[in-house]
């Protein structure tokens, strides 16, 4: 601004505006002089330092002083709540390389400009309002891609003169919004709770009492350790047999073969 600030003053006194800046609070003033004829040029120096205050360069800002040459300052940031997708979207506003940007900008004659959470559009008034379209669509999860295809096709009818008095409705394509459903989540089955009993539990039996219908309770240490070896041994013999069993089925005798005669 302090280099660009000395041309923006000699283009405003050209309309015979005055203009003022203020570093410290950082505020910008245009006002009228005597030497003013035209009204409506007060309401265009106001247009140009809004959209300075948007990092629009001045050689591109000045154009707004033009007679037919208006600006639009669309707010984006409260569009999304979402900031990724906030981002995502003004990512696919610009494209890749800009590409879609340049596309929007040629087929509106309009200039636009991607500055944080506001776009800066400076044309006719039609082109602004397109712009203003392209871009409230965008956020709303439309791709500026089907407009410039829109953009396109009607350029193309305009051409012809015999399409002047006709509806270019069914010349236009027409996009369905998919509804993309997303996963479901996963319903957990709900376990009913049993009915719970005013009664408390049946007390179990202690160790010693399951000993004691056992009988085992009363006998004496070596008494107990001969029972003892006599079940480990009842085991070993059983899990023998079944070893048994298992290597009887799965031997395969070997075949006889018939035994040849030396004559």
């Amino acid at each position: 601004m302090k280099q660009n600030w000395s041309d923006i003053k000699q283009c405003l006194a050209g309309h015979h505006i005055d203009a003022e800046v203020n570093y410290v609070e950082g505020s910008m003033t245009v006002r009228t002089t005597r030497r003013t004829w035209d009204p409506y040029m007060i309401l265009k120096a106001r247009d140009m330092i809004k959209l300075l205050a948007r990092s629009v360069p001045f050689h591109q800002s000045k154009r707004v002083l033009e007679d037919g040459m208006y600006s639009d300052i669309i707010k984006i940031g409260g569009l999304v709540r979402n900031k990724e997708k906030f981002v995502k979207r003004r990512q696919r506003l610009l494209g890749p390389n800009g590409a879609t940007l340049k596309a929007i900008e040629l087929l509106t004659e309009c200039y636009v400009l991607v500055q944080g959470q506001t776009v800066s559009v400076m044309g006719s008034v039609v082109g602004l309002k397109q712009v203003r379209r392209i871009i409230e669509d965008c956020f709303k999860n439309i791709h500026p891609v089907y407009h410039v295809k829109e953009l396109m096709i009607k350029r193309e009818l305009a051409k012809d003169p015999n399409m002047a008095n006709e509806n270019w409705d069914k010349y236009l394509p027409k996009y369905k919004k998919k509804n993309i459903q997303s996963k479901k989540p996963k319903q957990t089955l709900i376990k009913k709770k049993k009915m719970e009993s005013p009664f408390p539990p049946e007390q179990q039996p202690r160790k010693e009492d399951v000993l004691m219908e056992s009988g085992e309770y009363f006998l004496s240490p070596q008494e107990k350790a001969t029972k003892k070896l006599e079940k480990r041994k009842e085991e070993q013999s059983e899990k023998s047999q079944a070893k048994r069993k298992e290597m009887e089925k799965a031997f395969v005798a070997p075949s006889k073969k018939p035994k040849t005669r030396l004559v």
